[in-house]
């Protein structure tokens, strides 16, 4: 038998399980990968395009389910998209202000970023009226750290459960400019402000307690945004009301992608990957900081500026783990990568301590439990906090049947796991993968020698 096989099985219900069957050869990993195009940017990019004036390009986009709803969205506003692909998409924008009301309920899916973002821009259309749901998941997580702020500036938005959970159903007003102080640090609730500012006559401001990431920032500025930033005190300020126009967006390698092969390459013995084109914004390289932490070899080669944004090939290989604590400001830089955090944590010598992660509890699925709970059954030793998790390492994994809970970066993070699992590990609903990494089992599978 070879070191590992992999196999898809479709069920009855269109789910998917992913199987991975080691035997008791070596098992290394050899490559070069170009993981998708970065989720959060394809976003942007979209959103802007589609409000800007003229026509934006858009090369290397994500073709997960993320983008194609936020495209849905604002093509029944009135955008015109072409079909989606890596190559080139063309949005022919219709200018800010004039979203069309849409005839149907707006569908975001699954994705958090499209409902989030996008209400700042329908809460400032004064006039129309808008209705935006999502999927079963989407619908359970909390819209009033949004919406809070919107309403301060005078929009009108109403929804489940006091006006915090979808469907959300909006009546567009002519909003007032606020200063922000935000509880959280969240690139989510910063870019809805911001896109909410856009419309509004002043400046609008929001301050985080840490910076989060800053696409939007950089995005706005390159379409013509009127926008300040204040490092000193983590501040950003737009000027509105401005004009936005097309541009030609080039979209980096998810750096959240590239986590998954970076913990590979690390804890598989005798292992060597390049992860090629990957986006490495400062407010993203938390991964790379914590894993640097925790002895992995990793290097930056070839770094330069696409587009505005930094990009490099990043070179892993394998290399003894050490345990860290993994708190404070580098959370808003890395809250993505900590399920795939807490796969390397296994493999490390000592107790690792993740803190101040609360927030992964409303993501696609209470991520801190889930973690925890289908690492053990792996026999893992990994406790749940309030806020995070205390993983202590050096424990032998062992085959088990494990669920995503539909949860991307779940399903990706415990298929890492069985590569270093002895025997057979099933992982039931693998299919949530295509959300951000559709190509993620045939990449997997090419990489295995």
């Amino acid at each position: 038998m070879s070191a590992s096989v992999i196999t898809v099985e479709t069920r009855e219900n269109a789910s998917q399980n992913l199987i991975i069957q080691r035997s008791d050869s070596q098992l290394s990993l050899q490559g070069r990968i170009r993981v998708p195009g970065d989720k959060s940017i394809s976003h942007r990019a979209l959103m802007l395009g589609a409000i800007a004036e003229g026509e934006t390009q858009i090369k290397g986009l994500l073709l997960g389910e993320d983008p194609c709803s936020t495209a849905s969205c604002f093509q029944a506003m009135g955008a015109e998209i072409s079909e989606l692909n890596t190559e080139l998409v063309r949005v022919k924008g219709i200018g800010l202000g004039n979203l069309q009301e849409p005839v149907d309920i707006l569908n975001a899916g699954n994705s958090g970023t499209t409902i989030r973002l996008m209400l700042g821009l329908l809460a400032s259309h004064a006039g129309r009226f808008f209705t935006v749901t999502g999927d079963t998941s989407l619908r359970s997580r909390p819209m009033s750290r949004v919406i809070k702020p919107l309403q301060q500036m005078g929009a009108e938005i109403w929804g489940r459960k006091g006006n915090s959970l979808a469907p959300l159903a909006v009546q567009g007003k002519s909003l007032k400019p606020i200063h922000y102080n935000s509880p959280i640090a969240s690139a989510q609730v910063k870019s809805c402000i911001l896109l909410a500012g856009l419309m509004t006559e002043g400046k609008t401001t929001v301050t985080e307690p840490s910076l989060s990431r800053d696409h939007s920032e950089r995005m706005l500025r390159a379409f013509g945004a009127d926008l300040v930033t204040d490092p000193a005190t983590n501040s950003v300020t737009i000027t509105g009301p401005t004009q936005l126009y097309g541009q030609t967006v080039i979209v980096p390698g998810d750096i959240s992608s590239a986590a998954f092969w970076l913990v590979a390459g690390a804890i598989v013995p005798d292992s060597e990957l390049v992860i090629e084109n990957v986006g490495v914004n400062p407010t993203r390289i938390g991964i790379l900081e914590a894993l640097a932490m925790m002895g992995a070899d990793i290097q930056q080669e070839n770094l330069r500026e696409v587009a505005g944004e930094p990009v490099a090939d990043l070179r892993v290989r394998s290399s003894r783990l050490k345990s860290c604590t993994i708190a404070g400001d580098i959370i808003p830089r890395l809250i993505d990568e900590i399920p795939i955090l807490a796969v390397a944590a296994v493999f490390a010598q000592g107790t690792t301590i993740i803190r101040d992660a609360a927030e992964l509890r409303v993501k696609e699925s209470d991520r801190i439990a889930v973690t925890a709970q289908q690492l053990n059954k792996m026999g893992a030793k990994v406790t749940e906090l309030p806020d995070g998790m205390e993983i202590t390492g050096g424990t032998p994994l062992v085959g088990a049947n494990v669920d995503s809970y539909t949860d991307h970066r779940i399903a990706m993070s415990l298929a890492i796991a069985a590569l270093n699992a002895s025997g057979k590990t099933t992982i039931h609903r693998a299919e949530a993968a295509a959300v951000s990494y559709p190509e993620f089992f045939q990449s997997l599978a090419g990489i295995i020698k």
